[in-house]
């Protein structure tokens, strides 16, 4: 599992031109899911954001109850080394991505986190803006 996290004042997605999922200050998470991920890569790496102290003065998510909007993102296991068309052989497919993405999003919750989430596999428009800036990329 790999995810880009970034802390941002304001974060939303937005489908057909609706708004499906928004936050204030918080994290943006990119998940993107391989093939040989499991709930127990899910739980672990959601605990990971959630604690992690990224937000100013050094306090996680957690610390300030910050809200979190994840959006699916397969092409983050996209492969680009060779020619010019990627490759997206390392992403998992839909039936095995989306109850990972789902159970993710639920862990969470479930640890206290405010989730607001893309829909999986649509066609989003995502905008942000990106405090710091301060970017990750993890991945268990």
């Amino acid at each position: 599992m790999r995810a880009v996290v970034q802390r941002v004042t304001q974060a939303r997605v937005d489908v057909a031109g609706a708004t499906v999922g928004e936050i204030g200050t918080g994290l943006m998470v990119l998940l993107g899911v391989t093939h040989d991920d499991t709930p127990d890569v899910a739980d672990r790496l959601a605990a990971k954001i959630w604690t992690l102290r990224i937000m100013r003065e050094e306090k996680s998510a957690e610390d300030l109850c910050a809200g979190i909007l994840v959006v699916s993102q397969f092409t983050l296991y996209g492969d680009a080394r060779k020619g010019r068309r990627p490759t997206w052989t390392a992403a998992a497919p839909g039936a095995v991505a989306e109850p990972l993405y789902d159970h993710f999003c639920s862990t969470l919750r479930t640890l206290g986190a405010t989730v607001a989430q893309g829909v999986f596999g649509a066609d989003m428009e995502i905008s942000l803006t990106n405090d710091g800036p301060t970017t990750l990329v993890l991945e268990l």
